[in-house]
């Protein structure tokens, strides 16, 4: 049977200024399917997450994103189409609370859902339910990534990007993370994760890239690469 794919990215450059990031990389994403990312560091996993939601001007290729060309498309286009984005660093708002960071981003998702509710993201998340008036800058980083992935939630997407969602966090909170991410999956939300922890990463994901100096060097079914004998030497590990 066919994919039906709703992210396929091809032949997709980028660069910083003069410096050429990404070579030629492809990527395939089908509804409900999660995708790991992997690399060492500086090889383009961030870039591309940024390439492909518009944060990156200097790129080409072709970007389709849920049937539409959105290889030209601003962030605040890709939003609307139903992506969102955790970034590394979790851009929570310092100067709101912690319900405002989420109420401001709530919206239903394109064909009207409501799944998940204010409600319900505070019952996956329910550390931070003694936070709620607390500003973003008096969270801990911890409380910060629950935050930023619960907002990211209550905006209904069909595709959620997480880009180093446990940097640096301590490990009980890392493996909440861990567990937010499985039910996510599990809600059939599209998922492309990004994670220093390959073995994580490749057990909560159905497909797998890794890059190498911008390019898509290992691809196919996370069971199949976390098998193969050249993975530990494109991770360093």
């Amino acid at each position: 049977m066919s994919r039906e794919l709703i992210l396929d990215a091809q032949g997709i450059n980028a660069w910083y200024g003069s410096s050429h990031i990404l070579y030629g990389v492809a990527l395939q994403m089908a509804r409900g399917e999660t995708v790991g990312l992997l690399g060492r560091n500086g090889m383009g996993k961030s870039t591309l997450i940024r390439t492909l939601l518009g944060h990156v001007p200097q790129r080409d290729g072709h970007i389709s994103l849920f049937g539409q060309d959105a290889s030209r498309f601003k962030p605040h286009e890709v939003a609307r189409l139903g992506v969102a984005y955790v970034p590394e660093g979790r851009g929570v708002f310092p100067n709101l609370t912690g319900r405002e960071n989420r109420v401001m981003a709530a919206r239903r998702g394109r064909d009207g859902r409501n799944d998940w509710s204010f409600e319900r993201v505070m019952a996956t998340f329910p550390r931070l339910q003694e936070r709620l008036t607390n500003l973003g800058a008096q969270l801990s980083g911890g409380e910060q990534q629950m935050l930023s992935i619960g907002r990211a939630l209550m905006t209904h997407p069909e595709l959620i990007v997480l880009d180093e969602a446990t940097e640096g966090l301590a490990p009980l909170i890392v493996a909440e993370i861990w567990r937010v991410i499985a039910q996510i999956r599990s809600s059939g939300i599209a998922t492309l994760i990004v994670d220093r922890d390959y073995r994580k990463v490749l057990a909560q994901s159905d497909h797998a890239l890794v890059l190498q100096k911008g390019q898509v060097v290992l691809h196919g079914p996370s069971e199949t690469l976390a098998a193969s004998p050249e993975l530990s030497g494109y991770l360093g590990v």
